[in-house]
Formats: structure tokens, sequence, C-alpha cells
């Protein structure tokens, strides 16, 4: 089975950046169809993975694909053997097998888990670091959103969550995104409490598990993992360590590994986000399918760029209300190109 796939440039309505990557402008995403069936991958160069990567990666997977396509754990299971890691491209065969089952049966995805598209959390929407004045004019922009994931990571912390309670109430997400040494995490979460931040997201660096057991024993704030979980196994060294889990497709690779994941947290009591990329409505749909089984839902990405090309899942009231058509239910669109 051949796999047809492209680069696509997605750009973004402003320039974006977090603690560990300078600002961003454009994001490239790969994406894929397979029979039919669409998929995405936004690799991501902290876990190793480039757009070369992927395409070499979804070369020499495709003879894998000859079999039973609607076996889908056992395709992935044939594709782990083949090659290791590589979990950005796994991610976007993933997502095109089950927009194909989808598409075959004719149900979305949530019918075909069983799920209930109405118990979906609402969405945080992400505002990116930069000067505090700046930020709280993205927050002045977000006003259709219940709830802002703050990207922070550096000496002006505080000043920027107390600029931005100048402007908005809203329940805030506070994500440092490995910034932190579990000493400056512990001070800073006591100054961020009051001012209404309700979980922390990832506030030191993913391989140090005893940083965030310290951090989780010293906060009223729930931490949860970020970069410090991948895939199912994951989780449950760091049961211990955190709160929650923030599950992304393209980290673990696919929806049948965040299903796993989703068990295995239950399993241990672990509060669930599902998160993203930078991606196009085709990642945050297929994504957005499995958020009636988690508590924190953070998939906002296609909502920051100008360019995407696919129509999928849509907002009411801060919710994400899913697409009733079959497979991931996304169609796509034309788009102006620069």
């Amino acid at each position: 089975m051949r796999i047809h796939h492209r680069v696509v440039d997605l750009k973004l309505l402003h320039p974006f950046k977090i603690a560990r990557r300078a600002v961003d402008e454009y994001r490239q995403v790969v994406s894929v169809e397979i029979d039919g069936g669409l998929g995405e991958s936004p690799p991501a160069r902290f876990y190793g993975e480039t757009v070369e990567t992927v395409r070499t990666a979804l070369e020499i997977l495709a003879p894998c694909l000859d079999g039973n396509l609607d076996a889908i754990q056992c395709v992935m299971a044939e594709l782990h053997s083949a090659l290791g890691g590589n979990y950005a491209a796994k991610s976007a065969i993933d997502m095109a097998l089950h927009d194909r089952l989808g598409k075959t049966l004719g149900v979305p995805l949530y019918r075909l888990w069983g799920l209930d598209p109405n118990a979906t959390p609402p969405t945080s929407y992400t505002i990116g670091l930069d000067s505090p004045d700046v930020m709280q004019q993205k927050t002045r922009e977000a006003k259709d959103y219940a709830i802002l994931k703050v990207k922070l990571g550096t000496r002006q912390d505080l000043q920027i969550v107390r600029a931005l309670r100048e402007v908005t109430d809203k329940p805030i997400y506070a994500d440092a995104n490995t910034a932190w040494s579990p000493k400056e995490a512990v001070r800073k979460i006591r100054e961020l409490a009051p001012l209404g931040v309700d979980i922390v997201e990832q506030p030191t660096a993913a391989d140090d598990l005893e940083g965030l057991k310290y951090i989780r024993e010293h906060s009223d704030i729930p931490i949860i993992a970020d970069e410090s979980v991948k895939r199912a196994a994951d989780v449950p060294v760091l049961a211990d360590c955190v709160d929650g889990v923030n599950i992304k497709l393209v980290k673990c690779g696919g929806l049948v590994e965040a299903m796993r994941i989703i068990n295995v947290a239950r399993a241990h009591k672990l509060q669930i986000m599902m998160g993203c990329m930078i991606e196009s409505s085709l990642g945050i749909t297929a994504a957005a399918h499995l958020t009636p089984l988690v508590d924190y839902v953070d998939l906002d990405s296609h909502l920051l760029i100008s360019n995407d090309p696919y129509s999928g899942v849509t907002l009411k009231d801060g919710r994400l209300i899913l697409p009733n058509r079959p497979g991931i239910g996304v169609v796509q669109r034309a788009v102006e190109q620069d």
C-alpha cells in the first residue's frame, strides 16, 4: 500500500514562543493519505524528529501496510516491530487508518469507540511567551475562550500572570515547558497559586522525576507531566511524581497508543490532558474524538494558524464540537497561499 504524503507550511497568526524555543512564524507538518484515510504529523525536534525523518520513516513503513488495514492495532504492532521510535510518522499512519476505517463503516470515530460527543471538556487557548503587554493583548483577543494556557519559563513569570490578571479573571493553565528548577518551581507555584492558576504543566526537566515528585509534594496546584510522558509504559513510573499526564498523538504514535495511555493513567488514578503541537484541524479533530475520556483539553493550535487546510472540529461556548461526518470528519478547503 502506497502512502501519499506532502509537506504543508502552516502560518501562525502571531509569532509563537515557548521557554526553550525561539519565535516561530511558520510550522511544517506532513500530511498523509492511505486508501482515502487522512493523517497528519507535526514532528518536534525536542523528540528527535523532523519533516525529513518523518518522510524517510513513511517510506520504510509503507511495505507493512499490505495486510488487513482494518486491524489497526495489529498494523501498528507490525510498524513498531519494523522500525523503532519515529512516533511522529507512526501517528500520521495511525490517524489515516482510523479515518479510513470510520469512512468505510460510515461512522465518526467517537461512535466507533462508543463515546458521547457531548462530554468534551472546555478547551484552553494558548498565550505564547512575549512581553507582558503583548500577552495582555493576546488575552483580550481570546475573549471567546473560557480557559487560558499561558506559556511561562522566564524571569518575568510572576509579572506576566499579574499583568494578565489585570485584563481577565479566566482560569489559567501555566506551562513552563521544563524551564524551572525544582526549588524555583515550588517558589513560583506558591506565588502563582493566589493568582488563580489551576494547574502547572511540566515545571522541570523531562527526565527529572525526583524533581517532579519534590514539586508535587510541595504544591497545592495539580502538576501535569508533558515532556516526561510519551508512551503508556512511561505512566507507571510517573504515578507518584505528578497528578496527571498530557497526551499528544505525535508523541505517543497515534490514537491506539493514546487510548492505552488513558487506560493506564486511569488505573493509576491520574488526571488526563489531551494536548497538541502546532497542527491543522486534521490533527486537532482526530485528538478531539478522545476528549470525552479526559479531564483537560488543550486542542487549540488550529485556532492559531491563518491557512488551515481543513475544516473539522468547531467551537461553541468554549467547548469543542465534534463533527458528525465519518472517520475523523474533516473536509479539505481552499486556502489562499502567500
